[in-house]
């Protein structure tokens, strides 16, 4: 505290050390063609020869009309060539006066009989008031403005010209110091000579200005960082027509059908997003809004925003948008150091009036050592945590504040913070030790037996359950036998060749002698544990010893076919004889199957 007041001090002595500087020329500009009053001063600033010595620095005030209004102050130096280096600008205090100053560091000390010339800035909000405060549909939009005359300055002025630049050439009134000329949308005030420090003269115009008066009452902007390759960004938008306030009923006929009814209405702007914005989405509470398009250009995504009503003076409207952005473009990194960079506020519509501004910047979890480079003054709050999908410590948050922001606050934040590359692999082993967990808990849960007492019975069925299914697959595997078989006959009726009907004849022989013999095994454990499947069982064998009969019946014949002792004609009849006996056994057998 004490070191704060030590500089204080030295401020204050500084300020009042200057040397008088001298303001030669003067040619001001205030621009009111939009809802901002964005004033330009253009100054040929000189330090007096004979002076006490050069001047590092020089002293910058504000009207006090407008200093509770201001958003934006920015001092360049205009070269030769155009080229513009913008100077550091710190508020300051003045002793005996109250208001806003500021100090505006001079690229070097300027000497006595030297000059240098600046170009300051400035952007004030809420400073246009309409009136009258309430208008109907189809009445224009009127505003007054009140400002001074001369340029606000603690020194003085040797020539000075002031220009306003107004929305409309319809005027109702303004001031008239000095006979200033008017022309279409401009007046011309002075030039204005010998004006002394802090002078001051009532500014006051009363004009049309139908520009649309949207304000962004309160806006929070979630920027959540991913080391996979992502970044996801949601602002969350309260907007406010600010202008003259709707009397009367509102006529959606007479908007659609007038062009001139509620001319000062809002019912479109445009949001620019970054090039690589991609899944995009604009939604509110009710749910998605369809109205909206998309325009891709070659450096920015062009969005028409249209809410779904037109918004008039005092009317309010809430929505979000969202998007995706690729990390490698925003994120950089050295090792464990990273940097993002991104724009603390983004371009929501043109001449932009943000009131309340809240950013939310989510790091991956684990990050550390956090620390934000703001190229101009926000309040940081207490940083948050933040937990998602698989997060055990929770995210940091960085939470961020500023009031009063316009076009010129588009600009760049860094955040730099440490992150452990191990830590990647938090997620993926999470995922698997999830899923370890889950089958080893199922494994281990089937194993287990729950029963107070043994049941005899039920074991009894569970082993007559599984013999019978061995009995089933052995079946199967027997009538498949007899297929191959058919297959072999075939093949030797038309090569003629014996040896591929006895080799055939000999596998059948082979592998039905062990399945048979497996299931008369099954059968005698069927009959140990008293089922009436053995019954069953053995009417099967019986069955599919007829079947094996006409099987080989029909290589016989076959045979005999081949050797011409038999006729065609007859062979074809026997054929068909076999055939349906043997289809009638198969069938017998599927029935006891599916009994089984």
């Amino acid at each position: 505290m004490d070191g704060l007041a030590c500089r204080l001090l030295l401020c204050l002595g500084c300020a009042l050390a200057a040397p008088e500087l001298l303001n030669e020329e003067v040619k001001r500009t205030v621009d009111l063609s939009t809802h901002l009053a964005k004033v330009t001063a253009e100054l040929s600033l000189a330090n007096p020869a004979g002076g006490s010595g050069g001047a590092s620095s020089f002293l910058l005030a504000l009207d006090p009309g407008l200093e509770s209004h201001l958003a934006y102050l920015g001092v360049q130096v205009k070269g030769e060539e155009e080229e513009e280096n913008t100077l550091e600008v710190r508020e300051t205090k003045v002793k005996g006066k109250s208001g806003k100053f500021f100090t505006v560091k001079l690229p070097s000390p300027l000497a006595p009989g030297a000059k240098i010339r600046l170009s300051i800035e400035t952007v004030f909000t809420h400073v246009l008031q309409p009136y009258p405060t309430h208008i109907t549909q189809a009445e224009k939009q009127f505003v007054v403005f009140e400002g001074n005359h001369y340029f606000y300055s603690p020194y003085p002025t040797k020539t000075q010209t002031t220009r306003v630049k107004l929305a409309s050439r319809n005027v109702e009134n303004y001031t008239k110091l000095g006979n200033p000329t008017r022309s279409e949308d401009m007046i011309e005030y002075g030039p204005f000579k010998d004006i002394p420090p802090y002078s001051q003269d009532i500014l006051k115009v009363h004009y049309e200005n139908n520009n649309p008066f949207l304000t962004i009452t309160s806006m929070i902007r979630v920027i959540e960082v991913s080391h996979w390759g992502n970044i996801a960004v949601e602002e969350t938008v309260d907007l406010k027509h600010t202008g003259a306030v709707l009397k009367g009923p509102f006529s959606r006929y007479d908007y659609q059908r007038q062009p001139d009814s509620g001319i000062s209405s809002v019912k479109s702007f445009k949001t620019i997003l970054p090039a690589a914005a991609q899944d995009v989405y604009y939604r509110d509470e009710i749910g998605n809004i369809s109205t909206s398009h998309l325009l891709i250009l070659d450096d920015s995504v062009e969005m028409e925003i249209r809410p779904r009503f037109p918004l008039f003076g005092g009317w309010k409207t809430h929505y979000i948008v969202g998007y995706n952005l690729p990390s490698y473009e925003y994120l950089y990194n050295l090792g464990d150091q990273y940097a993002l960079k991104m724009r603390f506020i983004d371009h929501v519509f043109d001449e932009q009036v943000a009131d309340s501004l809240t950013v939310k910047i989510i790091l991956p979890e684990g990050a550390k050592n956090i620390h934000v480079d703001s190229p101009y003054e926000i309040n940081r709050a207490t940083d948050e945590l933040h937990y998602t999908y698989l997060d055990t410590f929770g995210r940091p948050v960085i939470v961020a504040h500023k009031n009063n922001l316009v076009e010129q606050h588009i600009q760049d934040i860094v955040v730099h913070y440490t992150f452990n590359k191990i830590l990647m692999l938090q997620e993926p082993l999470l995922v698997v030790g999830a899923f370890y967990i889950l089958f080893f808990t199922v494994i281990f849960y089937v194993r287990l037996d729950f029963s107070i007492t043994k049941d005899p019975a039920a074991e009894a069925r569970m082993k007559v359950a599984c013999i019978t299914e061995q009995v089933l697959t052995l079946v199967n595997k027997r009538l498949g036998l007899y297929r191959h078989f058919d297959e072999a006959v075939n093949k030797y009726k038309q090569s003629r060749d014996i040896s591929t009907l006895n080799s055939g004849k000999k596998t059948l022989e082979t592998e039905h002698k062990a399945l048979t013999n497996e299931v008369a095994s099954l059968q005698s454990k069927l009959k140990t544990e008293g089922s009436d499947m053995c019954d069953k069982v053995s009417e099967i064998q019986k069955l599919d010893s007829h079947v094996k009969e006409l099987v080989l019946k029909s290589s016989v014949e076959a045979e005999r076919l081949v050797a011409g002792k038999l006729k065609k004609d007859t062979y074809i009849e026997n054929e068909k004889l076999h055939s349906s006996k043997r289809q009638e056994l198969v069938t017998k057998i599927d029935n006891i199957l599916d009994a089984l």
